[in-house]
Protein backbone atom coordinates (compact mmCIF):
# COMPACT_ATOMS: atom_id res chain seq x y z
CA UNK A 1 0.00 0.00 0.00
CA UNK A 2 1.37 3.51 -0.85
CA UNK A 3 0.85 6.29 1.26
CA UNK A 4 0.28 8.22 -1.96
CA UNK A 5 -2.11 6.42 -3.21
CA UNK A 6 -6.04 7.13 -3.05
CA UNK A 7 -6.97 3.55 -3.75
CA UNK A 8 -5.16 0.26 -2.74
CA UNK A 9 -6.15 -3.03 -5.31
CA UNK A 10 -6.92 -5.86 -3.03
CA UNK A 11 -8.14 -9.08 -4.13
CA UNK A 12 -10.51 -12.31 -2.72
CA UNK A 13 -10.09 -15.47 -3.44
CA UNK A 14 -13.64 -17.28 -2.73
CA UNK A 15 -15.84 -19.99 -3.57
CA UNK A 16 -19.08 -20.46 -5.94
CA UNK A 17 -21.20 -19.45 -2.75
CA UNK A 18 -19.73 -16.44 -2.11
CA UNK A 19 -19.40 -15.11 -5.05
CA UNK A 20 -22.41 -15.96 -5.87
CA UNK A 21 -23.87 -13.75 -3.16
CA UNK A 22 -21.53 -11.36 -4.34
CA UNK A 23 -22.79 -11.12 -7.01
CA UNK A 24 -26.32 -10.65 -6.10
CA UNK A 25 -25.20 -7.65 -4.16
CA UNK A 26 -24.72 -6.31 -7.70
CA UNK A 27 -20.64 -6.62 -7.18
CA UNK A 28 -20.56 -3.33 -4.91
CA UNK A 29 -20.29 -5.62 -1.14
CA UNK A 30 -18.32 -8.46 0.71
CA UNK A 31 -21.28 -10.79 2.38
CA UNK A 32 -21.83 -10.93 5.89
CA UNK A 33 -19.68 -13.44 7.92
CA UNK A 34 -20.95 -16.86 8.46
CA UNK A 35 -20.39 -17.56 13.25
CA UNK A 36 -17.66 -19.47 12.03
CA UNK A 37 -15.43 -16.65 9.98
CA UNK A 38 -15.22 -14.16 12.10
CA UNK A 39 -12.43 -12.50 9.97
CA UNK A 40 -12.26 -11.54 6.38
CA UNK A 41 -8.83 -12.26 4.29
CA UNK A 42 -8.78 -10.19 1.35
CA UNK A 43 -4.90 -10.67 -0.17
CA UNK A 44 -2.42 -8.00 -1.69
CA UNK A 45 -1.36 -10.40 -3.94
CA UNK A 46 -2.79 -11.50 -7.22
CA UNK A 47 -0.34 -14.35 -7.20
CA UNK A 48 -1.63 -15.85 -3.78
CA UNK A 49 -5.46 -15.22 -4.51
CA UNK A 50 -4.77 -17.38 -7.69
CA UNK A 51 -3.20 -20.41 -5.69
CA UNK A 52 -5.79 -20.67 -2.90
CA UNK A 53 -8.88 -20.53 -5.58
CA UNK A 54 -7.20 -22.71 -7.90
CA UNK A 55 -5.58 -25.30 -5.00
CA UNK A 56 -8.05 -25.19 -2.05
CA UNK A 57 -11.83 -23.27 -3.69
CA UNK A 58 -11.58 -26.09 -6.29
CA UNK A 59 -11.04 -28.95 -3.83
CA UNK A 60 -12.86 -28.27 -1.53
CA UNK A 61 -16.02 -26.57 -3.31
CA UNK A 62 -15.29 -27.92 -7.40
CA UNK A 63 -15.02 -24.22 -8.42
CA UNK A 64 -12.33 -21.46 -7.43
CA UNK A 65 -12.85 -17.87 -8.52
CA UNK A 66 -10.42 -14.18 -8.10
CA UNK A 67 -11.43 -11.12 -7.82
CA UNK A 68 -10.30 -7.84 -7.84
CA UNK A 69 -11.44 -4.60 -6.00
CA UNK A 70 -10.42 -1.20 -5.10
CA UNK A 71 -10.51 0.26 -1.15
CA UNK A 72 -9.98 3.92 0.43
CA UNK A 73 -6.17 3.59 1.34
CA UNK A 74 -6.67 5.85 3.99
CA UNK A 75 -9.37 3.65 5.29
CA UNK A 76 -7.36 0.46 4.78
CA UNK A 77 -4.23 2.33 6.75
CA UNK A 78 -6.24 0.85 9.97
CA UNK A 79 -5.00 -2.74 8.82
CA UNK A 80 -1.74 -3.55 9.60
CA UNK A 81 -0.32 -5.88 6.39
CA UNK A 82 -0.15 -9.56 7.87
CA UNK A 83 2.62 -11.59 6.25
CA UNK A 84 0.55 -15.89 6.34
CA UNK A 85 3.68 -17.53 5.18
CA UNK A 86 6.43 -16.49 2.78
CA UNK A 87 7.21 -12.94 1.59
CA UNK A 88 4.25 -12.45 -0.98
CA UNK A 89 1.63 -14.18 1.25
CA UNK A 90 0.11 -11.12 2.28
CA UNK A 91 -3.28 -10.38 3.70
CA UNK A 92 -5.11 -8.40 5.26
CA UNK A 93 -7.71 -9.45 8.84
CA UNK A 94 -10.91 -7.35 8.64
CA UNK A 95 -13.22 -8.34 11.87
CA UNK A 96 -16.66 -9.51 11.01
CA UNK A 97 -18.25 -6.76 12.68
CA UNK A 98 -16.61 -4.20 10.80
CA UNK A 99 -17.29 -5.64 7.33
CA UNK A 100 -19.59 -3.23 6.57
CA UNK A 101 -17.85 -0.13 7.30
CA UNK A 102 -15.03 -2.00 4.72
CA UNK A 103 -18.18 -2.21 2.18
CA UNK A 104 -18.57 1.41 2.32
CA UNK A 105 -14.89 1.98 1.63
CA UNK A 106 -14.67 0.11 -1.35
CA UNK A 107 -14.14 2.34 -5.00
CA UNK A 108 -15.94 0.90 -7.77
CA UNK A 109 -16.92 -2.33 -7.80
CA UNK A 110 -15.64 -6.08 -7.47
CA UNK A 111 -14.55 -7.80 -10.33
CA UNK A 112 -14.15 -11.46 -11.52
CA UNK A 113 -10.72 -12.30 -13.32
CA UNK A 114 -10.08 -16.04 -12.90
CA UNK A 115 -11.91 -18.95 -12.34
CA UNK A 116 -10.49 -21.99 -12.04
CA UNK A 117 -12.77 -25.51 -12.18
Amino acid sequence: MNGEARTTTLWRPTGPAELELVRAAGWRAWPPRLPEQPIFYPVLNEDYAIRIARDWNVKHDGAGFVTRFEVDSAFLARYPVRRAGGRTILELWVPAEELDEFNAHLVGGIVLVHTFR
